[in-house]
Formats: structure tokens, C-alpha cells, sequence
């Protein structure tokens, strides 16, 4: 039996691992354990860890690592606090396989205990380009792992051209769309529960917005106004899900507050987080969704939901032909939002997958065996 060591650290992070934690504990050959670190353990984030429980997942660590402050040297510093409580808790785990996902600051201090303890690493969503710090981060995931699983053909490609062996790299798709693909668009009442503001009308269309902090230009604090702007023009509800944890965000929801105390802003519902499932149907059932997360670009692939993508985080980042890209701009972002709104949803495309993504996972977790001794592959001139 194969003991694999699964992080989590935030709640995009479990809504993409979810999957494959469902077919891992399903299967007799596997002894799962996980680990939940970062925002997963913070009530202010919506302590995700509480619902990774009640989905029926034994956590077995719990690792504290976020230093408060938003900014930079938090970030950097969380990392290093990172490494020093997961190193134990890897020692007293003692893993066959550690699973990671993403291009989180919180995974990389997981990657960089785990090659320096030469424990066996698998990366989930490695190869991808974007914006900010992330793509650094998940390179450097990358160049830690001995197993790759990328979402992509060109992120497989990538992967590759790194110097990675190409024995090592399996192009399975995105975990998400093992379950987006078959969620049915029954969204209650209930399951929009407390967030702060109107509660939305599910018999009306309304938007879904996110907009995370971009590390490598910290304030952001006028785009957010651009963006509250351009919705208060269009007028219609808005669902906004709280920013993550990166340098920037206490910014960001600065203004979004100010916004509310200055504005009779009806139309704006606040809420700190949702289970993947309800996220998925609130993203699939949205008429368009507006920001810069990674799930914009990646899961409405997989339902067709239109999509404004503002600003660079997520730069060079493979799309579908469901997203616009709008500039920092109130007039700009209710243009192409209106034009989004009125063309409804697109047919949905295959760019991060079929929908077996954690089935393959699961099955080469299962028989491969890492060479911990890395070196680079000859890829040629």
C-alpha cells in the first residue's frame, strides 16, 4: 500500500484537488493522508479545512504558516515558517508520494522541504504561463517534482522544455472538469448563505466577480474602483468572493468596504468562500464572471460561462473563446461586460481536459517510481 501525503492550502486549491482525493481514498492500494496549511485554516478565508472534513477526508496535520500583514516580506517570510513546520510534519508522516497542486508561495515551501527531505514529489498543474509571482513559483514547483501531471499539451510541451524527462510528464487534464463537466445547475438558496449585502434573486441573472491581489504591483486599490464603477453602471447582482491572501489583498478589500459605506449598493453580495461544488454551479450558472482568478480562465472552459478578464495576473495563461479581455478602465469593463452578457454562454471546449483527469492520477501514483536523483533531460538544441 502507497502512502500519499496530499497539500492543501487554499480553497481554489481544494476545489481543483477534491477529485482526486475522492478517487485516491477510494482506492484499496492507497493509504491518503492530508495536510492543510496556508488559508485552509483561517476563519477569515472561510477555514476551508471544515469542509474538507465534512466532505469525508480525514486531515491528518494542520500546519499554521501564514504571517499576517499582506504584503511582501509576509509572503516571503510565510514560506520560510512554511518549510521549518512542514519538514516535521513530513518527518512524522513519512510519505511514499507527496501530491501538490498550483503555483501557491504555500506549495513551493512544501516542494522545498519535500526534495530536501528526498521525499518523492508529484506536481499537479505544472508548465502553465501567467502572471505575477506565480509563474516563478510553479517553475521552481516544477523543477522540485519528480512526477508532473499538466493540464495542457502546450504546459506538457513546457514542462519538457525544461529539462524534465518526458517519462516523468502526463498530460491528464485539470481535476476540475472531472466533476464540473457532470454538476448539475440545481443552485439553492441555501447554498449562497452567509456572505453580507442583498441576498441575490436566483431567478435573475446576476455576475460573478473575483480579483485577486498581483504580487509584482501591490496596489491595485484604483483598479478595484474601476471595476465597482463599471458594475454600479451596469446594475445588475453581483456575487464578489473575498481576494486570497497575497500581498495587496487587505487593499483590495479596503476599497471594496469603502465602496460599500459611500454607495447604496444593493445590487453587491459579499462572501468569503463556498464549497467547490456550489462555487462550480455559481460559476456555471453565472450570465458572465469578472476579474483575474484562475478559475475564470481555466474552469469556464468546461460550462462556457462568459468571462472579463481584467489586468495581467493571469497573462499568457491558455483560454477558450468564452473570455474578453477588458483594460482598468470603468467605460472599458462595462463595454465588454454588456457585449459578454449578451451573447450568453458559450459552447464549452476540451483545452484542460476530458473529465478523467483524477482516475489517471490515481493509477500512476499508484506504480511509479521516482528517481530522487534529478538531473536535466537533453532536449536538444
Amino acid at each position: 500500500m502507497r502512502k500519499i501525503l496530499a497539500i492543501l492550502v487554499d480553497r481554489a486549491n481544494y476545489g481543483r484537488m477534491k477529485p482526486v482525493l475522492t478517487s485516491l481514498q477510494a482506492d484499496s492500494d492507497i493509504e491518503l493522508e492530508v495536510l492543510c496549511t496556508g488559508t485552509m485554516l483561517l476563519p477569515r478565508f472561510g477555514q476551508v479545512v471544515d469542509i474538507v472534513e465534512s466532505d469525508g477526508f480525514r486531515v491528518s496535520s494542520k500546519v499554521y504558516m501564514e504571517i499576517e500583514g499582506s504584503n511582501p516580506t509576509t509572503m516571503s517570510k510565510s514560506i520560510g515558517l512554511g518549510i521549518v513546520q512542514l519538514s516535521t510534519e513530513f518527518e512524522r508522516i513519512d510519505p511514499d508520494f507527496i501530491l501538490l497542486i498550483g503555483d501557491r508561495y504555500e506549495a513551493l515551501a512544501a516542494a522545498i522541504s519535500a526534495a530536501y527531505m528526498n521525499l518523492p514529489l508529484a506536481h499537479i498543474q505544472g508548465g502553465e504561463v501567467s502572471g505575477s509571482i506565480d509563474e516563478s513559483c510553479r517553475h521552481a514547483i516544477t523543477k522540485f517534482s519528480h512526477l508532473h501531471f499538466p493540464s495542457t499539451e502546450r504546459a506538457a510541451e513546457y514542462i519538457i522544455r525544461m529539462g524534465e524527462s518526458a517519462d516523468s510528464v502526463f498530460n491528464v487534464g485539470c481535476p476540475a472538469g472531472d466533476y464540473i463537466l457532470s454538476l448539475p445547475n440545481d443552485l439553492k438558496n441555501k447554498d449562497l448563505e452567509g456572505g453580507v449585502g442583498k441576498p441575490i434573486d436566483l431567478g435573475k441573472p446576476y455576475l460573478l466577480v473575483i480579483f485577486h491581489p498581483v504580487t509584482t504591483h501591490v496596489d491595485t486599490r484604483h483598479e478595484v474602483e474601476e471595476i465597482l464603477a463599471a458594475l454600479n453602471e451596469i446594475g445588475m447582482q453581483t456575487i464578489w468572493l473575498w481576494p486570497n491572501v497575497d500581498a495587496g489583498s487587505d487593499r483590495i478589500s479596503s476599497a471594496i468596504r469603502s465602496f460599500r459605506e459611500n454607495n447604496d449598493a444593493k445590487w453587491l453580495y459579499l462572501i468569503k468562500n463556498f464549497p467547490p461544488e456550489v462555487f462550480q454551479k455559481v460559476l456555471k450558472n453565472a450570465s458572465c464572471a469578472i476579474g483575474n482568478s484562475s478559475s475564470f480562465i481555466r474552469d469556464s472552459t468546461f460550462s462556457g460561462t462568459p468571462v472579463v478578464l481584467v489586468g495581467d495576473r493571469q497573462v499568457g495563461r491558455e483560454r477558450g473563446d468564452n473570455l474578453i479581455e477588458a483594460e482598468f478602465d470603468r467605460k472599458n469593463i462595462y463595454e465588454v461586460a454588456m457585449k459578454q452578457i449578451r451573447h450568453g454562454r458559450y459552447e464549452g471546449c476540451q483545452i484542460y481536459g476530458s473529465g478523467n483527469a483524477s482516475e489517471q492520477i490515481t493509477e500512476i501514483l499508484k506504480s511509479y517510481t521516482a528517481n530522487i536523483q534529478k538531473t536535466i533531460s537533453y532536449v536538444g538544441k
